[in-house]
């Protein structure tokens, strides 16, 4: 695989500071029961890391310790494939945080997570679905054959459930990534689209649709390298430059956490071994406070465009 943080360490990129903390975003592992083209952590059925039980405890220690830190989002790989995911989602609900789960739907429908709908619903987490397209084809591109299937199964039994009905307090978000390098299309006119097209194709409905760019990094990245369109997405990204969206990048009030307890301003610095600044070489969960982290600097790159070009572009979906 390509190497793209050397193509990323020189940036102009603004310099950006901390607000407060309301966001631990925690990686339970790379193990995934998928192997996504556009996968930004390169996770598979192949990889064994996973977040153990000390590292865990640590989250909750974290979240008990920091009343600010209103919600816990956990993703993967697959989070829901780690052993500990339904002690630490229940932990965290227990004190009162929202939960949310970065669900790749296909997980619901595999072998022993069968009652994995049921756990979520009851515990009220809410589930952010990746479904990259409603179209068949574009879906099983990206993700492999037979996907878009097992997704469309996945999404009735949430929404049988309650999820992403009005009233059930179950929330349910869909999330779209462009099939390549290119950003991606208005928030508003496409979730238009999905909702039209998923209810009336299969009866399914959902809350919102997040859009998300893909980053230059791991997996992607290396596959534009490849195809030496490296330099012409950057280029686009930084064309596409909104000083507007700084004020809102996720990295303001989130921490992400890696599989070992380390932490990073964002998912992506994460995944090109960025630390937080002044901590060299790595910062554990353990060794910091929310209250600390406010107004720090964020260690920005190339790669930080791709959250403020256009529309711009954030966990939690389009910025402006």
């Amino acid at each position: 695989m390509h190497a793209t943080l050397p193509l990323l360490a020189s940036t102009r990129f603004p310099a950006i500071r901390r607000h407060a903390l309301e966001t631990l975003q925690v990686n339970l592992g790379y193990r995934c029961n998928q192997s996504c083209v556009h996968c930004h952590v390169n996770a598979g059925p192949r990889r064994t890391e996973e977040m153990d039980e000390a590292n865990i405890d640590a989250v909750i220690d974290f979240l008990a310790a920091s009343p600010g830190v209103t919600t816990l989002d956990l993703t993967g790989g697959a989070p829901e494939l780690n052993r500990h995911f339904r002690r630490l989602v229940g932990a965290a609900r227990e004190l009162g945080r929202t939960v949310l789960d970065r669900c790749n739907l296909t997980i619901l429908e595999e072998p022993d997570h069968e009652d994995l709908a049921d756990f979520l619903a009851a515990q009220q987490v809410t589930v952010v679905a990746s479904l990259p397209c409603y179209l068949e084809e574009n879906v099983d591109q990206q993700r492999g054959k037979g996907v878009f299937e097992a997704s469309i199964d996945a999404l009735h039994r949430l929404n049988r459930l309650g999820y992403g009905r009005a009233g059930s307090g179950l929330e349910l978000n869909l999330v779209y990534n462009p099939q390549g390098a290119s950003l991606p299309p208005p928030q508003a006119e496409l979730e238009a689209a999905y909702k039209s097209s998923l209810e009336t194709r299969f009866g399914i409905v959902f809350n919102q649709l997040f859009t998300l760019a893909n980053m230059p990094i791991q997996r992607f990245g290396s596959m534009l390298i490849s195809k030496r369109e490296f330099n012409r997405y950057m280029a686009l990204l930084r064309a596409a430059h909104s000083e507007d969206n700084l004020a809102t990048v996720m990295c303001r009030s989130l921490l992400s956490v890696d599989w070992q307890g380390y932490v990073y301003d964002c998912d992506f610095n994460q995944q090109l071994g960025l630390g937080i600044p002044h901590h060299e070489p790595r910062l554990h969960l353990s060794q910091i406070t929310a209250t600390e982290l406010a107004d720090r600097p964020i260690r920005v790159a190339g790669h930080c465009y791709g959250c403020t070009a256009g529309q711009g572009s954030s966990c939690g979906g389009a910025l402006a």
